[in-house]
């Protein structure tokens, strides 16, 4: 059942809360929406607008951690929606940041790898050099599973391989199970490997 009238209440106290400097609640009031407009409503343009206002809150509180929890979830949707540069900016932002840190320097693979992906979505060149890139400036990028993959796929799509591609993703996949969100940007990839085929014919 929707929460309209929840949902209203809810927009109400955020604008009341910041003037006196409660950015965090006003924060959490926001992703509480956005999850209402993700999951009821199904408006992931609103459930956007909603988590970028969350992380521009938790920045005022220099809640940082929480600030980049809302972004990579704005990055999620922007790339489903097909909006690479905002995902990739978010991807590559939020990867600067946890190469830097001891604890979540594991994480910027993760980060690094889909910001390849989008710009995989729109040019295998940009791919290519964002992934130079990558690997320059966090040098453990280069002997990830994720690097590797990024170029094996690099390597399929040059040679317009659909079966090369295809074999990369499953090899990957039976270490690592791919999420939904990565399944759909490879199968993009993918299809523009056929697409390219097919204008060959």
């Amino acid at each position: 059942m929707m929460r309209l009238p929840t949902l209203w209440m809810q927009e109400m106290p955020s604008r009341k809360l910041t003037p006196k400097g409660r950015f965090t609640i006003a924060a959490k009031h926001h992703i509480s929406i956005a999850e209402i407009y993700e999951s009821e409503l199904v408006d992931i343009e609103k459930a956007i607008a909603h988590y970028e206002q969350a992380a521009d809150y938790y920045k005022g509180e220099e809640s940082n951690s929480s600030a980049n929890k809302c972004l990579l979830k704005v990055a999620t949707y922007a790339a489903q929606l097909e909006q690479y540069p905002k995902a990739v900016e978010i991807y590559e932002q939020v990867g600067t940041t946890a190469m830097d840190s001891p604890l979540l320097k594991y994480s910027a693979k993760e980060y690094f790898f889909k910001a390849a992906l989008c710009h995989f979505c729109v040019d295998m060149l940009n791919a290519k050099l964002a992934v130079t890139k990558y690997e320059e400036m966090f040098p453990a990028f280069s002997d990830s599973r994720e690097c590797k993959l990024v170029k094996k796929l690099l390597d399929a799509f040059e040679e317009q391989n659909v079966d090369g591609y295809t074999d990369a993703v499953k090899e990957y996949d039976s270490i690592s199970r791919l999420d939904q969100w990565l399944t759909t940007m490879l199968l993009r990839i993918k299809k523009t490997i056929q697409g390219e085929e097919s204008d060959l014919r």
